[in-house]
């Protein structure tokens, strides 16, 4: 944790000296989030003396995967002094965070890399991407008509109403449902963000019973920036594009955070919206069996896979296990010794173990995050196994993952 003295004034000197100045607003909320973390020993500092040289912190999330919940660690603000880097500071923070992530119980941890050597070193691997599509306004004016007519009970406009800060749970349930129901992989839940921006009189919340919509004006011009635009149903979708849309005699362009198979991709009339920007992140497995009971499976996918882990960084994730998949759920067990042989009348050998899939910290954490085995092996990051363990695996971990938040 931070010591000496928790001088949150030599954090935030750090910190600027790590990653630039801020303005005034800026230093106050980050004078008011760090102090925050430090009561809820989140936030880790590095001293050489009494002088701070370099700190990391860590928020509570949930993220998504398949449509389940799983708690995550959000890494944040790891930064060393100008003057202290090149003498391993960064990786003794890094060592001692992940060990005070598991403390806390997380199966996961993921954080966008400034620089992916030192994170790849203990075990963090990319997993997705953050896309911002850029779009004409009067992209949005017009939508594309649906092929479908909406059945009666869908026919209705939805009721759209401004949120505030008192109805943080009401976003959170929601935000949830859509989640499940999309059986979404990536995306993350993060309450004190929520409750934030809905506190926030520079953004704008929209609720109904099945989506929500959060924009601000972009400072300084007349764009439109969307950090979510969400909902179950297809009338409650396009009723926010729309209202979007309506800002076209007003704004030329709008940025927009959207996932590579969100619907807004085809409810545009034209071409002209495309991926503006890409931030990709990476993720770590803390606890290995943790994080795959808590994962969410394609229903119809059933198998048992061998896996041979090897994690310097968390021994408790190392070792032969049996990976179960089946109704949804999965389960990561300890591989059982074969059963002793009571005196047998003549001598047998015993049936040969299938060879396990054999992966690292940085494999195992990509695999997660459904990427092809085939990738994983030309990677260098898998190994061993059969090709039928490869079209399991493959089928089990199928995903696409995406982020519409930074922390």
């Amino acid at each position: 944790m931070v010591l000496p003295g928790d001088d949150i004034d030599a954090q935030l000197d750090l910190s600027e000296r790590a990653f630039g100045a801020m303005d005034a607003a800026g230093r106050d909320r980050w004078r008011e989030t760090v102090t925050g973390l430090i009561a809820e020993r989140r936030c880790l500092g590095a001293f050489i003396g009494d002088r701070l040289a370099g700190g990391a912190m860590f928020n509570d999330m949930r993220q998504w995967w398949c449509g389940q919940p799983v708690p995550m660690a959000g890494v944040s603000s790891v930064r060393v002094a100008p003057e202290d880097r090149g003498r391993g500071i960064g990786r003794l923070l890094l060592t001692a965070l992940l060990d005070e992530i598991a403390a806390h119980g997380y199966p996961l941890s993921v954080l966008y890399p400034a620089t992916m050597p030192l994170y790849r070193s203990l075990g963090w691997e990319l997993a997705g991407s953050r896309y911002t599509a850029l779009i004409p306004a009067r992209s949005l004016f017009g939508l594309a008509p649906p092929d479908l007519a909406p059945s009666p009970a869908g026919s209705g406009l939805p009721a759209i109403r401004r949120a505030g800060p008192g109805d943080v749970e009401a976003v959170l349930a929601v935000m949830g449902r859509v989640r499940e129901a999309a059986r979404d992989c990536g995306p993350i839940t993060w309450d004190a963000a929520v409750g934030r921006w809905l506190a926030d009189p520079g953004i704008y919340a929209y609720l109904c019973d099945d989506g929500f919509l959060v924009y601000r004006w972009h400072h300084g011009n007349g764009d439109l920036i969307v950090e979510g635009a969400e909902a179950l149903s297809a009338a409650s979708l396009r009723a926010f594009w729309s209202q979007l849309g309506a800002h076209a005699s007003v704004a030329e362009k709008v940025y927009a955070r959207v996932g590579p198979a969100d619907a807004f991709w085809w409810l545009t009339r034209e071409r002209d919206a495309d991926v503006e920007h890409r931030s990709m992140w990476m993720l770590r497995v803390v606890d290995a069996p943790a994080a795959i009971a808590a994962r969410g499976f394609p229903a119809v996918v059933s198998l048992t896979v061998p896996l041979l882990i090897a994690d310097p960084a968390r021994p408790a994730n190392s070792g032969r296990w049996d990976l179960t998949v089946a109704g949804g759920k999965g389960s990561l067990t300890a591989a059982s010794a074969a059963p002793a042989q009571l005196a047998p009348a003549r001598p047998a050998d015993p049936a040969p173990l299938a060879e396990p899939v054999a992966l690292g910290p940085r494999g195992l954490a990509a695999l997660y995050a459904g990427t092809p085995v085939v990738t994983l092996r030309q990677a260098g990051l898998a190994s061993g196994g059969s090709p039928e363990d490869d079209a399991a695996l493959d089928a089990a971990f199928a995903a696409t993952p995406y982020m519409l938040d930074d922390f």
